[in-house]
C-alpha cells in the first residue's frame, strides 16, 4: 500500500548509490530495519545536510511505494552524537553495536526494546566516552539476546537446573553448566559468571568491570550462545 510513513529511526549504515543518492539501513521502533534510498542527498545544496551519517537518530517521513525500498522524504534530528565521533573507542563501540542489531534482527522485525536499547547505547558513548570498551560492549551484545530470546541459562545448569558447582559453559546446551555436565564445555569462572549476571541486571550505564579473563569468557559465552541459536558470528570485540 502507496503512502507516508512517519517514525523515528537510527541510522545504522549509510551507502553511496549513483551519482548523488545514499542507500540508508536503518532501525527503527515500529517498523524494525528497514532500507530507504535519500536521493540527490550528496549534492551541495541538499535539504537533508548531514543527517543522513551512521548513529544519527531521526525522525523520518518515508514514502512506502510498490518497491521494497521506501524514499526519505523529510529528516528531522533528534541527536546527532557529534562527541562520539571525536572519540575512537566511542566510534568503534558504535559501529559494533550498529552492526550487532542488524544482524541479530531480520527485515521487519519490530522492537521497540531492542531500538531503545540501541538509542541509550548511543547516547552513552556520545556523552560518556570513558564507558566505551570491552565491558560495555558485551553488556549490550547481552542485552541483544536476551530481546532476541536467546539468553543463556546462568541461574542454574542449562543440562540439569544444578545451582551449585557452576564451572564451564556450553552454547549448545544453552547455557553455565555444572561440574557432571561439563562435557564439550569450556571453563567459565566465577568472575565470569557473576560478570555476565551483572551486565543484564543492571543499565549499561552501570555495567560493572571484570579481569581480561573473565571478559573473555563472557565473549566466548556470547559468541557460542549466537553460533548455536542465531548462527551467526560477529567481529569479537577485542580487548580495549
Amino acid at each position: 500500500m502507496s503512502g507516508s510513513v512517519k517514525t523515528e529511526g537510527i541510522v545504522l549504515r549509510s551507502i553511496r548509490y549513483g551519482e548523488a543518492d545514499r542507500i540508508l539501513h536503518l532501525y527503527t521502533p515500529t517498523r524494525g530495519r528497514l532500507s530507504a534510498i535519500a536521493k540527490g542527498v550528496r549534492k551541495a545544496k541538499s535539504r537533508f545536510g548531514g543527517r543522513l551519517e551512521p548513529f544519527f537518530r531521526l525522525d523520518l517521513v518515508l514514502y512506502e511505494g510498490r518497491s521494497d525500498m521506501l524514499t526519505v522524504t523529510s529528516v528531522e534530528t533528534v541527536a546527532a552524537h557529534p562527541r562520539l565521533r571525536e572519540h575512537g573507542g566511542s566510534l568503534d563501540g558504535a559501529a559494533r553495536a550498529c552492526e550487532a542489531v542488524a544482524r541479530i534482527f531480520d527485515d521487519g522485525e519490530p522492537h521497540a526494546g531492542v531500538y531503545h536499547l540501541l538509542a541509550n547505547e548511543l547516547a552513552l558513548l556520545d556523552r560518556a566516552p570513558d564507558r566505551a570498551g570491552r565491558p560495555n560492549a558485551l553488556a549490550f551484545r547481552l542485552k541483544l539476546l536476551l530481546a532476541a530470546g536467546f539468553a543463556p541459562q546462568l541461574a542454574g545448569c542449562a543440562s540439569c537446573g544444578e545451582r551449585e558447582h557452576l564451572v564451564g559453559f556450553s552454547g549448545a546446551a544453552g547455557g553455565v553448566v555444572c561440574g557432571a555436565c561439563e562435557a564439550n564445555a569450556f571453563p567459565l569462572d566465577e568472575e565470569a559468571h557473576g560478570f555476565m549476571v551483572a551486565a543484564l541486571g543492571r543499565s549499561l550505564a552501570d555495567t560493572p568491570d571484570a579481569s581480561p579473563r573473565a571478559l573473555a569468557q563472557a565473549e566466548r559465552a556470547i559468541t557460542d550462545t549466537l553460533e548455536h541459536h542465531a548462527h551467526l558470528r560477529l567481529r569479537p570485540v577485542g580487548s580495549r
